[in-house]
């Protein structure tokens, strides 16, 4: 995977605090779009005549190109032939076997057998597919598209806006042309991504989003068998084990039907606040190539915005982050139960699954490419606990109900401390019929814990 999102700029050699965080996300980390600009300050002084040179050579970059069809802040066409292309140049296409999607179809029906026990959510898989990594490409792009869009929209109007008036009357119709060579490195760099993400992903879910469409699981045999080399399992446990993981996201994603959408919102707000300074937009006048449109991408690449988190964006990304390792946690807990004690090898698959969280799999490299947001491995481990202490203390069924309402989910200050929140959980049973009743004691909670914090302040004081 690169250590590079697309749409981001290298890292400020000058300035290595820049873009960093220890709490994994919730830092000024780039957003989707231009990176590597310098940090805020006034609206520059802008030399009209060099922005009309830049905007003249960006008009014969652009023909240069012969990019054409999609218009939009992204170009998908651009991104989906480019992934395709180099899927195909490291021989990552391997169509399926017949022998292969039997063996697909056959492990997810034993998975949703083995799945009933451990979860009040029903099935909700439809149909089941078998795919290769460009079917994956194709088959997932709508649903990229809804997630890309809110932030490279954001990030191309919040530049626009931010141009002096009289740099807009200078630049003229030539802005479009400008938004088409945005969309031209948007789509390029998603392509790479998805080139990568296609080579390596397991399952339709495996970044912990409903990419495919809305009951359909898939499972891509080619990468399954890298996977499981060198940990001397057979490939049949590896499907039966990732079928189950498959199956147990979708039960999840079907039945719990606000909290897809609840996952866009999230991106959707964070890319509401997005904010840049264009200070450095005049340096790229005299800079780019006209026969080279490469120049281009990599100066846009490289060093034209960078967006400042904003409080609100920080706490939109920390929703996103808390909702995503919720579902994983349950996903592992709920698949835990099923074939813990069926297949040999789960343990060893499982902590296979872990390590490639913790190491950059395609799930935290995913977000991180997309919007800055890095899934803490803690945070996934926490959400696990969290749902085996409620499995133990209040049953299966109780546990399920939590998704009942977005507001009734625990929250982030509830993986640290899932004994709280297993009692409030208790105490609060008799109100699940009523998610009003429920939400208030919610409230209250909150509130008790601020004023005993503001107390505890006082006294150190």
């Amino acid at each position: 995977m690169t250590n590079l999102p697309f749409g981001f700029g290298p890292q400020d050699p000058d300035d290595p605090d820049k873009g960093n965080s220890s709490e994994g996300g919730s830092g000024d980390k780039p957003g989707f779009g231009f990176g590597g600009m310098p940090g805020p300050g006034g609206m520059p002084n802008f030399d009209l005549g060099s922005l009309g040179q830049m905007l003249t050579q960006l008009g014969q970059a652009l023909s240069h190109s012969g990019a054409g069809g999609d218009t939009g802040p992204v170009n998908y066409d651009l991104a989906k032939q480019l992934a395709v292309q180099q899927l195909h140049s490291g021989n990552r296409t391997e169509r399926p076997s017949q022998e292969q999607v039997r063996a697909v179809e056959d492990a997810v029906r034993l998975a949703e057998l083995w799945l009933d026990p451990t979860t009040s959510l029903p099935a909700g898989v439809r149909s089941v597919q078998t795919w290769s990594s460009v079917d994956w490409v194709e088959k997932t792009l709508p649903t990229w598209r809804r997630l890309c869009d809110p932030v490279a929209q954001r990030m191309s109007n919040a530049w626009l806006e931010a141009l002096p008036e009289e740099a807009k009357q200078a630049a003229g119709p030539l802005l479009s042309m400008l938004g088409q060579m945005g969309g031209m490195t948007f789509g390029s760099q998603l392509g790479n991504s998805m080139a990568q993400l296609g080579g390596e992903v397991l399952t339709s879910t495996d970044v912990g989003l409903p990419l495919a469409p809305t009951g359909t699981a898939a499972l891509l045999p080619a990468n399954i068998e890298r996977f499981v080399e060198g940990l001397d399992r057979p490939i049949s446990e590896a499907t039966v084990f990732l079928a189950a993981r498959e199956a147990a996201h979708h039960r999840l994603f079907t039945h719990v039907p606000w909290l897809g959408q609840r996952l866009l919102a999230t991106v959707e707000e964070y890319a509401r606040g997005i904010h840049v300074d264009t200070s450095a937009l005049e340096e790229l006048a005299g800079k780019v190539d006209p026969t080279n449109p490469e120049s281009m991408q990599e100066l846009m690449g490289s060093g034209m915005l960078e967006p400042k988190n904003t409080p609100e964006q920080q706490a939109a990304l920390s929703r996103l982050e808390t909702l995503l390792a919720l579902v994983e946690g349950w996903v592992d807990v709920v698949v835990a139960d099923a074939i813990g004690e069926r297949l040999p090898g789960a343990g060893a698959l499982g902590e296979t699954v872990r390590r490639r969280r913790a190491t950059g799999g395609p799930a935290e490299q995913t977000f991180a490419t997309l919007i800055g947001l890095e899934l803490r491995p803690r945070r996934m481990r926490d959400a696990a606990n969290l749902w085996r202490l409620l499995t133990e203390r209040h049953g299966l069924e109780s546990r399920d109900r939590v998704w009942d309402h977005p507001d009734l989910l625990p929250g982030s200050a509830d993986l640290d401390e899932p004994l709280d929140f297993a009692d409030r959980w208790e105490s609060g049973s008799a109100d699940l019929d009523d998610p009003i009743a429920a939400i208030r004691r919610a409230e209250a909670d909150e509130r008790a814990r601020g004023e005993e914090d503001d107390q505890r302040r006082d006294d150190e004081s």
